[in-house]
């Protein structure tokens, strides 16, 4: 059998596991999937477990478990922290103690522990890799570069924020770094917090807001919160921030610097919330692009890779991409704490003497990031007979077809396909998909069908040989991390003394693709090839044929709240509980109007076991 290395992820958010063979990643999910608990933090004994199954393995076909962080490292620097802020975050410090001193800080016991419990064979060692190891790792060794400067930014891992390495074939070497508590990923944190999303979740949500809004406290951040020197590196001032005496982002200093207490969750947004995220996000991408150049400059390497979770940030990456930094731009699909779990085990994987094969092919080695579980046809079958599911069975070209119609005709779709992605982006896989060029699609979908804020952008997925005639993008950008200016060309003639200000900006058509271009005429894209994904290209080519256009509306197959569907039970749940009209649920067509009365507290999985 060949060389298999288990990464694992855990304790933190968005716990994973993710399984390498001969250095080439075959398996990854997060937790999440299975338990149903979004970011779930608990050891991902469901994922490591699917892991295994995957390839037919046991762990006693496992040569090392591969943990994506240092303990013992991470313990002193949160010890040292606490005894810093003394006699602030006292209270913080005896919640948090005891977890640490029975448990966390011997990580290789409780994993070893947790993994016995599976019941899957002798456990092999556990080796620990460093947080910013495991990033860099999952960046380098599975993007398609022979060599590259890697880019590194997060909240913080051990003591590491910020770094930047040097890739060469199976070696990585540390050039820079910048340490804990001096973080842009916790500065950007802060002000989700303040603008009253949750941290280590809603970030997003503040890029997404960032378009409504000026960036008239840009100064101010500049002046009085960090202090960004001209090769990227920077201080934050913590007598703003909490984060060190507590479990809170901001304070008092907060609401004296921007005039008021934070917004509070679910809470009424203002201009104030508009312009705060147009600044953060305005001085993170400033500083992003300085830490770009100078990984560059240390390196001498025409193309990046990136990882962590601002690298998230696809405004960020974006201005790298458009910028012309680099020749060559990659991004990690997970590039957030799960690809920790693969960027562990590729490390361990390469010491042990694993190469790099897809190098050769011009890929990268996340096979379109379908990394998760897949239920075939006859699977699929088995529940929608067991359960009195009403459904058509199609070819592949009829599917593409009739989905390509209901598209075109104003539906919804719930598209449910192949293997799940890994990663916090739905790829074509666990997708719901509606028309781009209908201006009423991303009310709908946010309202009826997400059940989220209005305000959230909706991404498209397009060809990608069709890419150009909608959007300026110099690259491709399969995984979905990457924001570009809708093209000149598609854009449309919009009157700019109309007077609206805010979320009423929504109600302006800006393109011929109106549900999937921002309020600053930028789309978050997803470029789609015929290999990793065929069935996704296949639809988006019949779309093509049905509307003339291959833009879709691209959004994850899941309601506000609520981990991406796993199972055709949760596809079928969400299809039903929702606004959604069709779904394709692997080679099988289920139209809304068909299904029977829909019974909330109904549990198909009594009768059919698929979870």
């Amino acid at each position: 059998m060949s060389d298999l290395v288990l990464g694992i992820s855990a304790y933190y958010h968005d716990s994973s596991a993710a399984l390498v063979s001969d250095g080439r990643p075959v398996a990854a999910a997060q937790e999440e999937r299975f338990t149903r608990r979004r970011h779930d933090s608990s050891f991902p004994a469901h994922a490591a477990a699917y892991c295994l199954d995957e390839v037919g393995a046991t762990l006693a076909d496992v040569s090392a478990i591969a943990y994506y962080e240092d303990p013992a490292l991470k313990f002193r620097r949160v010890l040292a922290t606490y005894l810093g802020a003394v006699p602030f975050g006292l209270a913080s410090f005896r919640d948090t103690l005891p977890d640490w001193w029975s448990s966390k800080r011997r990580i290789t016991d409780v994993v070893r522990r947790e993994l016995e419990g599976l019941d899957r064979g002798r456990v092999p060692e556990i080796l620990c890799r460093r947080h910013h190891e495991s990033h860099a790792a999952s960046a380098f060794f599975a993007g398609p570069y022979e060599s590259a400067a890697v880019l590194c930014i997060d909240g913080v891992g051990e003591w590491a924020t910020t770094s930047i390495w040097h890739g060469q074939g199976t070696r990585l070497k540390p050039m820079a770094e910048i340490r804990f508590p001096h973080s842009l990923g916790l500065l950007y944190s802060a002000f989700t917090y303040f603008c009253g999303f949750k941290v280590d979740s809603g970030e997003y949500k503040l890029m997404g807001l960032a378009p409504y809004g000026e960036p008239r406290y840009a100064d101010l951040i500049r002046e009085r919160l960090i202090d960004v020197k001209p090769d990227g590196s920077f201080r934050l001032n913590m007598r703003y921030f909490e984060f060190l005496r507590g479990q809170v982002m901001t304070g008092r200093g907060f609401e004296k610097l921007f005039g008021g207490p934070r917004r509070e969750p679910e809470g009424e947004l203002t201009r104030r919330e508009f312009d705060l995220a147009a600044s953060v996000q305005l001085v993170t991408e400033e500083v992003v692009l300085e830490l770009a150049r100078t990984a560059r400059e240390l390196t001498g390497e025409s193309r990046l890779c990136l990882a962590g979770g601002v690298a998230l940030n696809c405004v960020a990456n974006g201005r790298i991409v458009a910028d012309a930094l680099f020749d060559e731009v990659w991004i990690q699909p997970a590039a957030g704490d799960a690809g920790g779990a693969l960027g562990a085990a590729l490390a361990v994987a390469m010491d042990r003497g694993a190469g790099r094969a897809h190098v050769g092919t011009g890929r990268d080695a996340m096979s379109g990031a379908l990394l998760g579980p897949e239920y075939d046809d006859d699977r699929i079958a088995d529940y929608l007979t067991a359960a009195g599911i009403p459904h058509r069975r199609l070819e592949p070209a009829e599917l593409a077809a009739e989905v390509a119609k209901s598209i075109g005709a104003g539906m919804v779709v719930g598209w449910f396909q192949g293997r799940m992605e890994f990663g916090p982006r739905a790829l074509g896989s666990r997708s719901i998909l509606g028309d781009a060029r209908d201006p009423r699609t991303q009310s709908v979908m946010n309202l009826k069908i997400k059940f989220r804020e209005s305000f959230r952008p909706f991404a498209p997925s397009v060809l990608a040989e069709d890419a150009k005639d909608f959007f300026d993008l110099p690259q491709d950008s399969p995984y979905m991390l990457v924001v570009a200016p809708v093209a000149e060309a598609a854009r449309l003639a919009v009157d700019t003394d109309d007077g609206l200000t805010g979320i009423d900006l929504l109600k302006v058509a800006r393109s011929v693709i109106p549900a999937v271009t921002h309020v600053d005429y930028s789309a978050r894209v997803q470029t789609v090839g015929p290999r990793d994904n065929p069935g996704y290209h296949r639809l988006l080519t019949a779309l093509k044929r049905e509307t003339g256009s291959s833009v879709v509306v691209n959004t994850s197959f899941n309601v506000r709240g609520e981990p991406i569907v796993n199972t055709p039970h949760e596809a079928y749940t969400c299809f039903m509980r929702t606004d959604i009209d069709v779904l394709a649920l692997g080679g099988f067509l289920l139209h809304k109007s068909d299904q029977p009365e829909w019974k909330e507290d109904l549990d198909w999985r009594a009768e059919v076991p698929l979870d």
